[in-house]
């Protein structure tokens, strides 16, 4: 077995047969959704999650491989390659390790330490560093070593020139640059100070603030760097100079009695101040924004992942409204399949505030397209609108409701080429009041129209690493995609462009096929579509979902390849495969009996055998449906309402690292912190809550100057 097979297998805690199985899925081209939901016993019931942690040590460890040999490679031309340095290359378990054991043989610009090597200065280094006897003293010996050409024309600059080698060979050692580290990290502390101590910026809290490295929270350091960024304050990291140079000596001055011991530890302290202290500056600032971005990235990924979700809400007939002041607020009315009957523009807001006129519009398109919710976006106007809308519905016997939606990244939709191909004939202001109301009807199906990044569930996400919080967020995409599946005949090429083993182009072809040769009437029509090959077609088929078609099995998630043991349980439960779309078979389970045995007998696997029998139990049933149901209001509760102790339900519309914002019904969400979230220790609000939750707050305090609202999760815990 590999050391990246052994690797896996220790830190994952998969046997040596689930990490060559999973391994050799990954290298025939079979998505991650594809392999957890279909190759079960293969993994070992590896779930999506975990499959992906595998990948993404998978492609770090043979990234890590590839570097050694490059490593290797290189030292080895140099012919300074001993077998103790490739062994020490060869067993490192890090990226940094390998770094640390190649910068002596790197190529370096021109330093102070390669000039002294020039002027034939390294002997005398080797001397010092070996800290022998010598009859002459180092400044005598550095007197043979006089070069005025070469700029070192005294024996004081001749012996400082050899001091700088040593300096450098010191800073170089992979040994006493990890211990160095690990004393950094472990006493070293982050400090701010403000560029302008006068100035009243956000950033306040941070103009005298100084944190262990080892504590510093996660999201105090993407504060810090955004108030860098914007240029209000400036940071470094600050340790005990003193007691990293006292460390330092005591692991290089090996015969205190030597006379070259003084001269060594100058250089040592000199290595350490001018080479080691600034370099690994650097590098505890990049280790605290790495680790701390990586940790804003998983919050915004499980928040999104909350976001997309939410339970659909099934028959709405919808009027989204788009709020704005001079503009107006643009509605748009949607059947509850999401198809657009009416438009206008209507304006109750200031400075028109055409309440009466707007509510008889409203009233209008509720009486003649049987609209029963009302969808508001929660920008600019929100809180006016509101308020004419809840007055609506007091004065109405219709039965309406409504709710107020996130707009983030309404307008990045509504701009974009994609809505642009979608909706020609309309207006920007049109496609945005849409894409609100499906948000409502379909969460998962609009957001995916989105940049991720631009749907607003996270901390500091624009100041990320953008290539990661991509690439992370496009597998939670994905993964909730292929967890719900996809009607093939509606779906846009956006939703299907997330479909396992389909990428962005073969979305497109889907689309157009579909347009040219109209509805798919089974799976295995997918094979006409171009570009759509059979690792494709493998990867994808089960997850998309065709209703109504020639094959009943064709709405399941059912995978082709496994329709022959689907129709033996059918025949064997003795129920007509058109049983299917008329819900399922409840008792199918009971029917069969013993499912061991069945599996034996039919030669498939038992976790197969058993996610068969769960679809054709509830065909196409929708995990979403388990998510909190969307609350909706009736009347309007202002700021103004709010009191200390009163009690209030509410939605989870963000989860960050000291708290989560809850939508109790004003414009500003309120803060539960988190502390206020448990009766019990919360390391992380994701332990208690997630975006979309049905949550019951008590307020504890108002600050109606600052628009701020503090909520507690635990009654009278103030």
């Amino acid at each position: 077995m590999s050391s990246i097979h052994t690797t896996l297998a220790r830190e994952l805690g998969l046997t040596a047969a689930q990490v060559a199985a999973v391994i050799a899925l990954v290298d025939e081209g079979n998505t991650i959704p594809f392999i957890a939901r279909y190759r079960k016993e293969a993994t070992g019931g590896m779930d999506d999650a975990q499959l992906r942690t595998f990948d993404e040590r998978l492609a770090y460890l043979r990234n890590l491989e590839a570097r050694k040999a490059e490593v290797l490679h290189a030292i080895d031309e140099q012919g300074k390659l001993t077998p103790e340095l490739r062994a020490k290359i060869e067993a490192a378990e890090v990226m940094q390790r390998v770094e640390d054991l190649y910068k002596p043989f790197k190529k370096k610009r021109a330093t102070r330490a390669s000039k002294a090597r020039d002027a034939g200065l390294e002997p005398l280094a080797l001397l010092i560093l070996a800290q022998g006897r010598s009859d002459k003293s180092p400044l005598a010996l550095a007197a043979g070593l006089v070069n005025a050409e070469a700029g070192f024309p005294t024996p004081e600059a001749a012996l400082q020139g050899a001091q700088d080698i040593v300096a450098e060979v010191i800073a170089d050692d992979a040994e006493h640059t990890e211990a160095l580290r690990a004393f950094t990290l472990r006493t070293g502390a982050l400090a701010v100070e403000a560029v302008d101590p006068q100035e009243k910026t956000v950033y306040e809290a941070y103009y005298d603030f100084s944190e262990p490295l080892s504590r510093i929270p996660n999201h105090r350091v993407l504060a810090v760097n955004r108030g860098e960024k914007e240029g209000k304050l400036r940071a470094k990291v600050r340790v005990d100079a003193d007691a990293a140079i006292e460390q330092l000596e005591r692991r290089v001055v090996r015969n205190p009695a030597s006379p070259f011991a003084p001269v060594l530890r100058e250089a040592v302290a000199d290595g350490y101040k001018r080479l080691v202290a600034p370099s690994l500056d650097r590098e505890m600032r990049v280790l605290l924004t790495e680790r701390a971005e990586a940790d804003a990235i998983k919050v915004f990924a499980k928040n999104t992942e909350s976001l997309l979700s939410q339970r659909p809400v099934r028959g709405a007939r919808v009027i989204a409204i788009d709020p704005g002041y001079r503009t107006g607020c643009k509605v748009a009315v949607l059947d509850e399949y999401g198809k657009l009957l009416d438009f206008t523009t209507v304006y109750p807001t200031p400075p028109r505030s055409e309440v009466r006129k707007t509510q008889d519009k409203l009233a209008e398109y509720v009486e003649r397209h049987r609209a029963n919710t009302i969808v508001i976006g929660n920008g600019t106007g929100s809180s006016e609108t509101e308020e004419v809308v809840a007055d609506l519905i007091a004065k109405t016997d219709a039965p309406l409701r409504y709710t107020i939606v996130n707009e983030a990244g309404a307008s990045v939709y509504s701009a974009s080429q994609l809505a642009s191909e979608e909706y020609p004939d309309l207006d920007v202001t049109t496609r945005g009041a849409m894409s609100l109301g499906r948000r409502l009807q379909d969460p998962l199906a609009e957001l995916v129209k989105i940049p991720p990044q631009s749907i607003g569930v996270g901390q500091y996400q624009h100041d990320l690493n953008q290539a990661e919080l991509g690439r992370a967020l496009a597998g939670v995409v994905e993964r909730v995609v292929n967890r719900v599946g996809v009607d093939l005949n509606t779906a846009s090429a956006s939703l299907l462009g997330y479909v396992s083993g389909v990428n962005t182009a073969v979305a497109r072809n889907i689309v157009a096929y579909r347009e040219e040769h109209g509805r798919f009437s089974d799976r295995r029509e997918l094979k006409k579509v171009p570009k759509l090959g059979a690792k494709a077609y493998q990867n994808c088929a089960g997850f998309l979902r065709v209703a109504g078609g020639a094959n009943p099995l064709d709405a399941t998630s059912v995978h082709p390849e496994s329709y022959p043991v689907a129709r033996e349980l059918l025949k064997r439960a003795k129920v007509k495969p058109e049983a299917l779309a008329r819900g399922g078979v409840p008792d199918i389970a009971s029917r069969l009996g013993d499912l061991p045995a069945l599996a034996a007998e039919l030669g498939v696997g038992l976790p197969t055998l058993r996610d068969i029998v769960a679809e054709l139990e509830k065909p196409g049933r929708d995990p979403r449906d388990s998510a909190p149901e969307v609350v909706f209001s009736k009347g309007i509760r202002s700021f103004d309402d709010l009191v200390p102790g009163m009690e209030l339900t509410g939605t989870v519309r963000n989860v960050v690292d000291f708290g989560a914002f809850v939508d109790i019904g004003v414009k500003q969400d309120g803060l539960v912190h988190v502390s206020k979230l448990a009766d019990r220790f919360v390391r992380h609000p994701s332990e208690v809550v997630a975006v979309g939750d049905t949550v019951t707050v008590w307020v504890t305090a108002v600050d109606k100057d600052r628009g701020k609202i503090s909520l507690s999760m635990v009654k009278g815990k103030a």
